[in-house]
């Protein structure tokens, strides 16, 4: 009975102790690095990134769906970090339910071929197996969010009539964040 005890104890410990850490980082405001990826010059095995803040994320996301209210559009937005995680998604007033998961898989391919969605689509001519890729969707409305020219993030849209009035409003939220 003591060895179970002690073990769950020694168990709990230990989580308290990596929560604490994890929360300690995931509070502690990053130093901004001089590049989007830059490798740490005192350790050849790690390498520094930018990313995304929640706040700026959420500020291009709502500067996005304000550009598609303004033209009547009801679009669902979404912006995922260079990872292809999501940070925010918004589903506007009457959009389609199948927005919102083509909003996030259009954000997810800009960021991940660093490239607006409407260019991709055309690489499909000569490689059509590009849209198998899983989570990708090879459709107008996607734009990549860049710092010195690395990509941070990814905007997508859907619900708009066109890919092009998607794609348009992808820009309006990455023109939000000054880039």
């Amino acid at each position: 009975m003591k060895k179970i005890l002690f073990g769950a104890t020694a168990a709990a410990v230990i989580a308290a102790g990596t929560f604490g850490v994890v929360s300690a980082n995931a509070s502690a405001p990053a130093a901004a690095p001089a590049a989007a990826v830059r490798a740490d010059a005192s350790d050849g095995n790690l390498q520094q990134s930018t990313h995304l803040t929640i706040e700026a994320a959420t500020k291009a996301a709502q500067a996005t769906l304000k550009a598609a209210e303004k033209e009547n559009q009801r679009i669902s937005v979404a912006v995922v970090d260079r990872n292809g995680n999501t940070l925010v998604t918004l589903r506007g007033d009457g959009a389609g339910p199948q927005s919102y998961e083509s909003a996030v898989k259009k954000a997810y391919t800009a960021v991940s071929w660093n490239a607006p969605t409407s260019e991709l689509v055309k690489r499909l001519t000569n490689a059509p197996t590009l849209k198998d890729i899983p989570n990708t969707l090879f459709l107008a409305g996607g734009a990549p969010v860049t710092a010195k020219g690395a990509p941070v993030a990814g905007i997508g849209v859907a619900g708009a009539p066109s890919g092009d009035l998607d794609e348009k409003f992808a820009r309006a939220g990455v023109a939000s964040l000054g880039r």
